[in-house]
């Protein structure tokens, strides 16, 4: 893991929020930094190979077959974590629990349905 991976799993791994995180799980057909599986929530650490046009292009494909497959995405720069990890480890908190997607197990809830 890099630097600002292991300073985030040093956040995760203590199950914040009562979520328990894995590290350097894999999704088929890729490994993903970080994956919560109550949420369904998937957390990249994106450091400067992100930031490239290949890199870009390659995390776009592997977000949208991860989001085709139910998973909520979220990409964190290197250097935030870097910088604020206790603030990071918040945000991702506050994300996964509430999902901006709806979980994989069915369709969302037509309009006027309780969920």
């Amino acid at each position: 893991m890099s630097p600002p991976e292991t300073l985030l799993w040093q956040q995760l791994r203590r199950k914040p929020g009562g979520l328990k995180f894995r590290r350097q799980h894999p999704i088929e057909p890729y490994v993903v930094d970080f994956f919560c599986r109550e949420t369904g929530s998937v957390v990249e650490i994106d450091g400067w190979a992100h930031d490239t046009m290949i890199g870009a292009a390659r995390d776009e494909k592997r977000d949208a077959l991860l989001r085709e497959s139910g998973f909520a995405v979220l990409r964190i720069p290197a250097d935030e974590t870097m910088r604020h990890a206790g603030a990071v480890t918040a945000g991702i908190l506050t994300r996964a629990g509430s999902p901006l997607h709806h979980a994989a197990h069915g369709p969302p809830p037509r309009s006027g349905e309780d969920i």
